[in-house]
């Protein structure tokens, strides 16, 4: 009987062979003490001494076999046999373990359609027409699959190269230096209480990674998996979420791609450098046009809401060009019905992107028992806009309006709790803080502002439409109907500019808050 002593001596290449076919160093710890026990209780079986290490890497290849299908199903990282055309070592050294844990990891960022027939093949030891029966795909297409999963690989393994030229990530430099999206929506839709926007869906930090790698150029899954430095069975399930949520299309060649607009600092830069270029032939006259014209608005009885003359400024001004771009001709693109039936698009921005023009946030408040609107607007470099009151406010505004008081005591105390539209005085009485027009009102209005614009519009619409082309050619083809959608909302939003040059220059005052809403009558 041999001396069980004997296996001490092999120890050490034992944990050789376990690092070899485990992902980790606590795999091998594991799998090297299961294949010493196992030895060791069939040691006394072996009759000829001279057959003791055949036997002993036999003992090791089924005890391996049996280990890795049991870590196989209790973790979500697979082991992996190394496929037969790369070396094996028979010693352990540090060069090999790094090799097999590359290997493990680039198995793991192969997308399916390798990733599973390697798995088959290398790990649970299937020929290709097993392969084809358990897959229902045809032989010659799991050969095929098989033979460039595995030149994928080498390719893998080869040689550290230099690193990547200025302008192309390395895994690494991504993975450590992840991009942050903000993501939003704009359109219309019904989203009640708790309900959430859909962007929601769409904002963990891998998805926006995807979005953001997707975004110039189409990517495989491979490809974002090396950029991401996670394995690629994650991004297949983030990219089947942002297929369905309509953030992704998907391309020829496995390719998938961003389908919504995100600004980055190039866009910024853009307006920066040529929105008030665009504006200046015409930025003086424009604002003695505005003077006039609010001056002549501001005697309309509507409800001011105490604001002063210098705020109602801005906010006659900015409605008045939103009626102008409505008449402009400018096309905007209708937004299709999305996957829950509500016609919204997402639109994104990266860290350093800043957000420029005016922007704008509006409750229709159609469906409800009221018939006012509720629009928001915000000027210069804005991060946010004011969150949107729920119908149900908007109705106690008018109630207030019409009657002074009101009977929904639950929406008043939320709508002064938020402090948004309505608080109480000291005497006891409800105020509404948004300026109002009624639908009589509203149109002496449109009425005014036609009579002072119209004469610009041509001069302006030829300014607007060159600085518009400009934006536009920053942005993918695939997403022109965007890009218009975008450039659109800049008609009004090139006041901004007028606005900054006109309170530079002493023309017009500022606004007391860059933030200004009002109440619209709408039947």
């Amino acid at each position: 009987m041999m001396d069980s002593k004997i296996l001490e001596e092999y120890a050490e290449r034992v944990y050789g062979y376990a690092v070899n076919r485990t992902f980790s160093r606590d795999e091998a710890d594991e799998l090297s003490q299961e294949i010493l026990l196992t030895a060791l209780q069939e040691l006394p079986k072996l009759r000829n001494e001279e057959r003791f290490e055949p036997w002993l890497w036999g003992v090791a290849n089924n005890v391996a076999k049996t280990f890795r299908r049991r870590m196989g199903k209790q973790r979500a990282m697979y082991s992996y046999d190394i496929p037969e055309d790369l070396s094996i070592f028979d010693e352990y050294t540090v060069e090999s373990e790094e090799l097999y844990d590359r290997l493990r990891t680039r198995i793991s960022m192969l997308s399916a359609a390798y990733r599973d027939i390697i798995i088959l093949y290398y790990y649970d030891g299937l020929s290709t027409k097993e392969i084809s029966e358990k897959l229902n795909i045809p032989e010659g297409t799991v050969t095929w699959r098989l033979s460039a999963g595995r030149t994928k690989l080498k390719r893998e393994l080869e040689p550290y190269e230099a690193p990547p030229e200025k302008g192309n990530k390395s895994m690494n430099e991504s993975a450590l230096r992840p991009a942050k999206l903000e993501i939003g929506i704009y359109g219309s839709g019904n989203y009640h209480g708790n309900e959430p926007f859909p962007n929601v869906y769409i904002n963990d930090a891998l998805s926006q990674n995807i979005l953001y790698n997707c975004y110039e150029n189409g990517k495989t899954v491979e490809e974002l998996a090396k950029i991401c430095g996670v394995p690629a069975y994650y991004i297949e399930d983030k990219v089947n979420t942002l297929t369905y949520r309509r953030a992704l299309i998907s391309l020829p060649q496995g390719k998938y791609r961003t389908d919504f607009v995100i600004r980055s600092k190039r866009h910024s830069d853009y307006w920066e450098n040529n929105a008030m270029t665009a504006m200046a032939p015409i930025a003086d006259q424009l604002l003695a046009t505005l003077k006039a014209m609010t001056s002549e608005i501001y005697q309309i009885d509507h409800y001011k809401a105490g604001k002063s003359e210098s705020d109602l400024f801005y906010l006659y001004s900015v409605l008045a060009f939103i009626k102008q771009a409505r008449q402009s001709g400018t096309e905007y693109p209708q937004i299709q019905p999305n996957y829950d039936g509500n016609s919204f698009r997402y639109i994104g921005r990266t860290e350093n992107a800043k957000l420029y023009g005016i922007g704008g946030n509006i409750n229709n408040n159609r469906g409800s028992r009221g018939s006012y609107e509720y629009r928001a607007y915000q000027f210069g470099k804005y991060e946010s806009i004011s969150m949107l009151p729920f119908d149900s406010r908007i109705n106690v505004c008018e109630d207030i309006l019409t009657t002074g008081t009101t009977d929904d005591k639950y929406n008043t105390a939320e709508a002064i709790k938020e402090g948004l539209l309505i608080k109480r005085l000291e005497n006891g009485e409800l105020y509404v803080n948004a300026p109002a027009f009624t639908k009589e009102q509203k149109a002496v209005f449109d009425a005014t502002a036609d009579k002072y614009l119209e004469p610009l519009m041509p001069e302006y619409n030829a300014l607007f439409n060159r600085f518009a082309e400009g934006y536009e050619a920053l942005i993918p083809s695939h997403l022109s109907d965007d890009a218009k959608r975008l450039s659109y909302g800049f008609f009004d939003g090139l006041l901004s500019v007028l606005f900054e040059y006109g309170e530079k220059n002493g023309i017009i005052a500022p606004p007391e808050s860059k933030h200004c809403d009002v109440l619209i009558q709408f039947k």
